[in-house]
């Protein structure tokens, strides 16, 4: 029988290709209508390149993607505090990329409908916990038989709320970001991306091919706290909200406001997360990225668990033993991981670390705590050992 994965997202289509390599048989169902290439830039660290070029899509990442090589912390007037190299340039035996989200899915989905068949994800279509699936476009429903089911279908996961009715309310931060992608030449490097604060106000861009940058602006607006009505989830920004908040930032090698005027499309949203789970899954029935551990996208390291999650879930499953011991074993070895990523995550959002000190004492200790030291990954076994 297969494993029914609900979800087309980064997280989702990475577990289908990696069940498939390991001889498990999978199948996506997805509720959008239409998988389109929407969304802006993230970023894949080591950790996660490694899975995805063991998948074999190291060439078509490559192609897609900038190999990021430093990080670079200054202030708004374009004084540099601190510098961390990334990827290859740190050590690692594999690149950091930074991609535009569509894209990646994009890609992921070609290798899906190649390896599995066009029919391997169906979309429109609405799962529910008994694996009963809804046709969003004619309203029938069928009875699914699946060995599992993968909860992968994002923050607002429906799987989640059937398995956790009370889970509680995604909290935010009291941070509301504004995220484009702008047409422009890359700076310093050309691989460089640069975190730039100044009081309530920071912003983050990097390149992400295609002669665009990715931006993503930053505001404090309130205490931390449950998300209500009024902080809104979801929202097409809008550049008179965003652009007073950075209109004066000279940087000299980047132009901060031309960036934001310049961006085709400005996405608004919250930056929120959730407590961790005191668990995922019950018998035949687990969570996996999003789903399972939402968390701020302050340390690049959402779309990366996602993928680290989907190859863990299915070394476990190829395993002899039964499906209800195999979603056990994942979770165990992957609810702790990411819940201490979640924290930390917070702890990168709260810190007021400035000076080079602080701010590489900053970077070594969220490295540690989220599974990236670099000696610890280049020396780990691979997870594909089917």
């Amino acid at each position: 029988m297969t494993v029914l994965i609900a979800g087309a997202g980064i997280g989702g289509l990475t577990a289908a290709l990696s069940l498939h390599a390991a001889g498990v048989e999978a199948a996506v169902v997805e509720s959008a209508r239409e998988i389109r290439p929407l969304g802006v830039g993230i970023n894949l660290l080591p950790h996660a390149v490694r899975e995805l070029i063991e998948l074999g899509l190291g060439d078509e990442l490559a192609a897609i993607g900038v190999a990021t090589a430093e990080n670079v912390y200054c202030d708004r007037s374009g004084r540099r505090i601190f510098t961390e190299p990334r990827g290859v340039a740190q050590g690692y035996r594999w690149p950091q990329y930074s991609v535009h989200r569509g894209e990646l899915q994009r890609l992921l989905l070609a290798a899906v409908r190649e390896r599995l068949g066009a029919d391997a994800v169906r979309t429109g279509a609405r799962d529910q916990v008994r694996v009963r699936v809804l046709d969003r476009a004619t309203g029938a429903v069928e009875d699914t038989y699946a060995r599992a089911l993968i909860g992968a279908d994002g923050l607002h996961s429906a799987v989640r709320a059937a398995l956790h009715p009370r889970g509680g309310p995604l909290l935010w931060s009291g941070i509301r970001m504004w995220r484009g992608t702008t047409r422009a030449e890359p700076f310093l490097t050309g691989r460089s991306m640069v975190i730039v604060r100044d009081g309530d106000a920071e912003l983050v861009a990097y390149p992400i091919g295609g002669g665009r940058i990715n931006w993503v602006c930053q505001v404090r607006m309130a205490e931390p706290g449950p998300l209500t009505g009024e902080a809104a989830w979801n929202r097409a920004g809008r550049l008179a909200d965003v652009l007073p908040y950075f209109a004066d930032w000279r940087l000299g090698w980047l132009d901060v406001p031309g960036l934001l005027t310049g961006s085709g499309e400005i996405l608004e949203y919250p930056m929120v997360d959730r407590e961790p789970l005191p668990w995922w899954g019950s018998g035949r029935v687990t969570l996996l990225g999003d789903a399972a551990h939402p968390m701020y996208p302050v340390g690049a390291n959402g779309a990366s668990q996602a993928v680290v999650d989907a190859r863990v879930l299915a070394r476990e499953l190829a395993r002899a033993e039964g499906v209800p011991a195999a979603l056990a074993r994942y979770e165990t070895e992957r609810r702790e991981a990411t819940a201490a990523v979640v924290r930390a995550n917070r702890a990168m959002n709260r810190a007021g670390a400035r000076t080079p000190e602080e701010l590489a004492r900053l970077t070594d200790t969220y490295r540690d705590t989220t599974g990236g030291d670099v000696r610890t990954l280049n020396a780990r076994a691979s997870l594909s050992c089917w």
